[in-house]
Formats: structure tokens, C-alpha cells, sequence
């Protein structure tokens, strides 16, 4: 056993060597602070910028803190002047107990750049306690024929101070019988031991008492004091021996209560009650009475309370065999604690970093440190992180770590990263620690807004009312905060003629859009124009989004007659033989509308007539026909009032007047008419070309048209259709003129030009449907692009 203390000693000191290398090379620098125990919180202890060499502010621009692996805090760190102060009062004994040399680990964590201060703090032991006897009175059991020298055992005292201030000595009251010699196990524990200074005799004194006092090396000392009582017992000439002078057993810290661990053995030569033997702990600790248990009877040593490899590593106790006489013998138990996986991995966190910018680079988010309480395989541990996220762990100084980030983060993909950090110790079985953090990702403006649709189609009805809400553009921003408030704006047209700012206005806010005025769909159909959506962040990120508006027909246009016209001169006669069959096409009601669609769909009606059931009319083209077969007594002259509808909502309508006069044959001569309202004078000059023009045509085709009419006449069943636009007093002309294929009306037309009486000049009076082919192809376009348009006819079409 003794062998064995020193190569244990020589191993822990090269182990302590090599530590001491490794950290040496990790930590920059280290300092050695002293204090006393029981002093006050705040008391000063030392001055790291004098010590550590360091530079009066650098503690504050590099953010030092004390940190300590156990997370308690001791020391507190004034940055301003580097002066270490205790936080709190230091017990010693609590602290370290029975260990000594008392030193305590701190280091001093400079975050920008990281750094380590090592730091040790010794805490010196005051006398502070005085020495305690377990047992207040001690009663020894002496046989009168002890001899001169014996030594007797006593309770020792325990003092909780180290160093000089334990336990110093012992004395006792004054007597003739007895003196106290001390007596210093291996471990330098000091013991009393009574010894007999002169025979006993039970007849002369059965019993003696004093005051045994136990003294500490203190200055001033302190002392302890416990009564002896001693009874002088009669024979008994033979100790307790023990089987075995020393047992040592081993035990792991997590065995079951009541379990036992060892049976010590003991015999008595002499028979009787002083042969009868009883176990007990002797020299014992508060430790080892609260831990172990002895039976009286029996010997066996069991468990009464919980063991802690970390708290206490071996116990050393005294078993003390006494016969029924007082005689005794002692034996060693040495308890060994074998340590178990019982304490799970630490996690002590020193500073983090949350929120962290997007585009930030590598970040370091924490400073942390693991331990584990537990030694050997069981103490080593392992630290993880999951490997899916845009983080990683680095190993710094002596079980410290660093969260730092692999790159930038994306906040719009993850504004949020719950993170368990994962440390597994390699015991059996392996017991681990999640810590778990939350990292936030603060917002960046590096996303521009976007918008819903890459072009909207708004259609709005025409007549609307100024401040006409017609529709909604949105866009949405995958930033936050003032980087995604979007506002919206009208940006300019490409087309410079399109006044936009008077057509449509936008909510800068919430990108409603409003008409600003009252939209015409006859005069603008569609516009186009781009719309930007800018967010609130520094700078400013925008885009832009196609705006189409379509502005939809409302029926605010009724129907417009081309033919016959109605402005007011002389009214349209038109000239139906009376040999005409049903079916004969007396004319043709031409209209237009401005509007389009359905709104444009027209439709004709015959409302009134003055014969009833002899004419009809066409809903769909406006063909005006003869219902039956002319009677002779039918009425020369006739009227017709049609109706010219559309087909809109509500229908808007127009009414025309025909003039219809039977005639037996085109050579008798006109009935009179209204006189026609005279032409203005600015056609003069126009009539005269076209008198020409007409007198031209008419020359060359005279004679075919004599010759068709003269046919036509003889075959009443093939009438011919011939109009006239005015009648004038006399004998029917015969410069007519024969045109066919003219679009919709199947029949040939005899137009008529003739010259009227006037003032010097003579003017053309147009007849019939030359504005057919005309109205065929586009009358709505050609109508709006010529708002007033003079035929080559000489009349108006407005």
C-alpha cells in the first residue's frame, strides 16, 4: 500500500504536466489571484489590465466576461478598470471542504477577436470553525487489570478548517491516572488516545471522569470539548482480533440502498459477556454515518445513502470490535467508488447573436461550453449539430465551441432556424444534451416586388361616372417590414398623344385604379399603359406590370338613316307601277349605328301605312315590298312610318317617312309634290359637275334603257324597280338611267337627275341608293373618321 500512493502521485503529476502544456498553448495568457474566505461581496481582488498586460479600454471594446465551466458566478468584471470583485461571499469549506491547496477556475472570454484569460483564484482558509465532537460524552470500559501504558481510543474532533487552522492538539483535565497522547494516521488526520498511567483498581475507584478538549492551530485557537467517563470494569484479559487487519471492496456509485458491501469478523478468547463481540464505526465522519451502516451483531457493513463518484471518490473507516469487557480491536475498511454514466452532458452558453442579416457572411451566432461531471470514457464527449442547416460548430479553447454560419442566409426561404445543438457523452449507455436555440435572419431589401400578372385587362362601360373605380392591381414584396411596403404609380405612356393623366388615376397605396372622366367608346375603344410598384427600402427596388383597358359599348347611339334622308327637304317619293306583283321591292330604309355589337344590330318594323296590309317591310335589311297585287281602286299616294330599332339595352329607335305613288306607267307625267327646300349655295358649282357627268352617262345608255323599260312594261310580271327623289310639275322626263347590282336590293334602280329651277344655276337632285355600296363596307369607320361628309351627290350625311 505504500508502494502504491507514490506512483499514483507520479502518474497525476505527469498528467497534470501534459494538461498544463495543452492549455498553455490554447489560452494566451493567465493570472493568479489569492483571497480570503468570508470576505465581503465586492471585495477586490485583483486588476487584470496590470496583471494581463493589458490596455486600460480594451476590456470594454473586445467585450470581456468572466465565464466558469460549473456556471457559477463567483467573480464579477468591472470593464472600466479591470478590477476583479467578488460577487458573493466565499465559504471555503463549502467550497472546497477538506482539499487544500482551495483553487478556483475562471477564465476571462475577449470576444473581438476571441480570446482566453486563464485565471486562478486560491481561497485561503480562516479559522472560522471550531474543532466538534461528534459525541458530546465518551464512556470507556476499563478492566481493572490493564496494564500501565495501555492505550485506549478516543472519539476524534472534526474541524472543518485546513492548513494550520484544523486540528492541533488535545488535552485534558488534570488527573493522576491518565494522559492524552495524539496519535497521526497516513492521511495526517490527528486522533486522541487515553493512556493508563498507573494500575487501576475497581475497589479503590470504579470510575473516572474528565474533560477531554481538542484545540486548532488557530490565532487566537479555538477549541471543542467532550466528557469521558470512565468505568473500571472488573477481568477481562483479552482483546477483540479482527480476521483480517485491513478489507477493501469496491462498489459502484449507483448500487441500491440497503445493499451490502462487506461482513467484517472478530473473535474473543475469553468467554462469557466478555467474549460477547459488538461491530461499530469508530473515528467515523458525519459523511460515513449518513453513507454506511454497520450491524452490532453480525459485522456487516451496508448502504444507507445515496454514493457520488463526483462528491467523494473512496471512504477510509475504523470498525471497532469490543468484547463484553470493554476490550477492543480495529480493523480498515477501504471503500472504493467505481464510477458510473450518470450525469448527462452540460451546455453553458457565454453570448449569441440574434438577429443576424441576410446577407451577412460567416457570423459566428454562439459561444458555448460543455462538461460533463463524470471521468474517464464516461467524461468524453461529443458535439453535433444537424447537417441540413446553413450552420456549423468549431472547437475552441478546452470544451468551448463556436455556431458560426456557413454563408449568407436567405430570409425570404427561412426568417426562422430553430437549432439543437446535441451533446452525447461516450459512456454506456451514452447519455446526451440537446440545447436548443432559435436564430432569426433580419431582412434585407434584395427582392423587388412582383407583380400579381405580367398584364392586366380592365373593361370598363363606356358613360361611366368620373372617379369610376375599375379594378385592382397588386403586387407583393417576399421582404419585410419598409422593405415591402409597395407603392404604386402611373408611369409614362409610349404613346406621347395619349393624355394619360386625364383618362386614369391609382391609388399610390393600394394600386386601385380610377377613371378619371368619362370614357367615349365611339371616340377610344382601348388603351394601354404600364403601372410601377416600388418598395420602402434603401434603395429602392421597382417593377413594372402591363395595364389594357377596354372600354366596353354601351347603347347611347340610336340607329342613323341613310336613306331616305330625313333632314328635313322634300320628302323621298318612291314610283311602283301598279302592275307590280307581291314581292315587288318598292325601296330600301339604309340605317347605321355607331355603336357596335348587339348595340348595332338593327332591326325594321312597319308601324303605320295608309293602306294597311298592302306593304311590308323586312325586319332584318329594311327592304319596304308590296304585300299583294294592286287593285284599281287603290289610292295613288300612300305613307309608311317604319321603325328602325336596335338591338340594345334599353332599344334606342328611329322612325323614317316613305312616300310611295302608284303609277299606271312611267310616261304619264308627275303628280305634284312639296316644293324642295333650296340648296344651299355652296353646292352650285358641285351640281354642274355632276349634271355633266350624269348627262354623259346617260347618253350612252339611253338607248338600252328605253329599250328595257319598253320590255319591262310589256312583261308586267317582271316589273322593274324605278325611283325617283322629287317630282317636279310636268310631263315625266325621259333621261332616265338604269344601274344594277347595287349590294342587297336585288332589283335594278332608274336614277333620276334632273335639273331644278333656280336662281341662275342649276343644281342635280340625287335620287336613290348610290350610298349602298358605299355603306356596305365600313359605314361605322367611315362615318366616324368623316363627321360630316358630302357625297358626291349633293347632300349631307352627318
Amino acid at each position: 500500500m505504500e508502494n502504491r500512493e507514490p506512483d499514483t502521485l507520479r502518474i497525476r503529476q505527469v498528467l497534470l504536466l501534459f494538461v498544463l502544456l495543452g492549455m498553455s498553448q490554447a489560452v494566451s495568457e493567465s493570472g493568479r489571484f489569492s483571497v480570503a474566505e468570508e470576505m465581503q461581496s465586492g471585495s477586490f481582488v485583483g486588476n487584470l489590465i496590470k496583471d494581463m498586460g493589458l490596455e486600460l479600454g480594451e476590456l470594454a471594446s473586445r467585450g470581456a466576461q468572466v465565464v466558469s465551466k460549473d456556471n457559477k458566478h463567483h467573480l464579477q468584471l468591472d470593464i472600466s478598470t479591470g478590477d476583479l470583485l467578488l460577487r458573493e461571499r466565499l465559504d471555503r469549506e463549502e467550497l472546497c471542504g477538506s482539499t487544500q491547496p482551495c483553487v478556483l477556475h475562471f477564465q476571462v472570454l475577449m470576444k473581438n477577436p476571441l480570446q482566453f484569460f486563464r485565471i486562478e483564484l486560491q481561497v485561503r482558509d480562516i479559522n472560522d470553525h471550531s474543532p466538534v465532537f461528534l459525541e458530546k460524552e465518551m464512556l470507556l470500559e476499563i478492566p481493572e487489570n490493564t496494564p500501565v501504558d495501555t492505550v485506549f481510543l478516543l472519539e476524534s474532533a472534526k474541524d472543518l478548517d485546513v492548513g494550520i487552522n484544523t486540528l492541533h492538539n488535545y488535552t485534558i483535565s488534570p488527573n493522576s491516572n491518565f494522559h492524552v497522547k495524539i496519535r497521526v494516521d497516513p492521511d495526517n488526520r490527528k486522533y486522541p488516545e487515553l493512556v493508563l498511567d498507573k494500575a487501576l483498581d475497581y475497589e479503590e475507584q470504579p470510575e473516572f471522569s474528565f474533560i477531554l478538549t481538542a484545540l486548532d492551530g488557530g490565532s487566537p485557537p479555538r477549541s471543542g470539548t467532550a466528557f469521558v467517563r470512565v468505568v473500571v470494569v472488573d477481568i477481562n484479559d483479552n482483546f477483540p482480533e479482527f480476521e483480517q487487519p485491513f478489507y477493501e471492496v469496491k462498489i459502484p456509485e449507483n448500487s441500491i440502498l440497503g445493499s451490502p458491501i462487506v461482513t467484517v469478523s472478530a473473535w474473543d478468547l475469553d468467554s462469557g459477556t466478555n467474549g460477547e463481540i459488538s461491530y461499530s464505526f469508530s473515528h467515523t465522519s458525519e459523511d460515513i454515518y449518513k453513507t454506511f451502516e454497520i450491524n452490532q451483531k453480525s459485522g456487516e457493513v451496508s448502504l444507507t445513502g445515496l454514493l457520488d463518484f463526483e462528491t467523494i471518490k473512496s471512504y477510509s473507516i475504523i470498525i471497532q470490535a469490543t468484547d463484553g469487557g470493554g476490550l477492543f480491536g480495529k480493523s480498515t475498511v477501504r471503500i472504493q467508488v467505481i464510477d458510473v454514466n450518470d450525469n448527462a452532458p452540460e451546455v453553458t452558453v457565454s453570448s449569441m447573436t440574434s438577429p443576424i442579416p441576410e446577407n451577412s457572411p460567416e457570423t459566428v451566432v454562439l459561444v458555448f461550453s460543455i462538461i460533463d461531471r463524470d471521468s474517464g470514457v464516461n467524461g468524453r464527449m461529443i458535439c453535433s449539430i444537424s447537417e441540413d442547416l446553413p450552420f456549423m460548430l468549431k472547437p475552441s479553447d478546452e470544451n468551448y465551441y463556436l455556431l458560426e454560419t456557413k454563408g449568407t442566409l436567405d430570409r425570404e426561404s427561412k426568417a426562422e432556424y430553430n437549432i439543437t445543438i446535441t451533446v452525447t457523452d461516450l459512456g454506456t449507455p451514452r447519455l446526451k444534451t440537446e440545447h436548443k436555440i432559435t436564430v432569426l435572419v433580419s431582412d434585407v431589401n434584395d427582392n423587388a416586388p412582383t407583380f400579381s400578372q405580367a398584364s392586366y385587362t380592365l373593361f370598363i362601360r363606356e358613360n361611366n361616372s368620373p372617379a369610376l373605380h375599375m379594378g385592382t392591381i397588386s403586387a407583393t414584396d417576399r421582404d419585410s417590414g419598409a422593405n415591402a411596403q409597395v407603392t404604386y404609380s402611373l408611369l409614362p405612356p409610349h404613346d406621347p398623344h395619349l393624355a394619360l393623366a386625364s383618362l386614369v388615376s391609382i391609388n399610390a397605396d393600394n394600386g386601385h385604379l380610377f377613371a378619371v372622366r368619362s370614357l367615349d367608346y365611339e371616340a377610344l375603344r382601348a388603351f394601354e399603359f404600364r403601372v410601377g410598384a416600388t418598395d420602402a427600402g434603401s434603395p429602392a427596388l421597382s417593377s413594372e406590370a402591363l395595364v389594357r383597358v377596354v372600354v366596353v359599348d354601351d347603347n347611347d347611339n340610336a340607329p342613323f338613316v341613310l336613306y331616305p334622308m330625313q333632314n328635313g327637304s322634300a320628302p323621298c317619293t318612291e314610283l311602283v307601277p301598279r302592275a307590280a306583283e307581291a314581292g315587288y321591292l318598292v325601296t330600301k330604309v339604309v340605317a347605321v349605328d355607331s355603336d357596335s355589337g348587339q348595340n348595332a344590330w338593327l332591326s325594321y318594323q312597319l308601324l303605320k301605312a295608309t293602306e294597311p296590309g298592302l306593304f311590308s317591310v323586312w325586319a332584318h335589311n329594311g327592304e319596304v315590298r308590296m304585300a299583294r297585287v294592286l287593285s284599281e281602286r287603290e289610292a295613288p299616294k300612300h305613307r309608311l312610318l317604319v321603325l328602325v330599332k336596335d338591338n340594345g339595352e334599353p332599344p334606342l329607335s328611329v322612325t323614317v317617312m316613305l312616300h310611295v305613288l302608284l303609277v299606271d306607267g312611267f310616261s304619264q307625267p308627275y303628280l305634284p309634290l312639296p316644293e324642295v327646300a333650296p340648296e344651299e349655295p355652296h353646292a352650285d358649282s358641285l351640281t354642274v359637275y355632276l349634271v355633266i357627268a350624269l348627262a354623259s352617262v346617260s347618253s350612252l345608255f339611253l338607248f338600252s334603257v328605253l329599250l328595257f323599260i319598253g320590255v319591262r312594261l310589256c312583261r308586267r310580271s317582271r316589273a322593274t324597280s324605278l325611283s325617283h327623289c322629287s317630282v317636279t310639275d310636268g310631263r315625266f322626263p325621259d333621261h332616265l338611267v338604269e344601274v344594277s347590282g347595287m349590294e342587297t336590293l336585288s332589283q335594278r334602280y332608274l336614277y333620276e337627275a334632273f335639273l331644278t329651277g333656280g336662281a341662275g344655276t342649276n343644281e342635280v337632285t340625287f335620287m336613290k341608293p348610290v350610298m349602298s355600296n358605299f355603306l356596305s363596307q365600313d359605314p361605322g369607320k367611315e362615318i366616324e373618321e368623316n363627321p360630316s361628309f358630302r357625297n358626291s351627290f349633293g347632300f349631307n350625311i352627318k
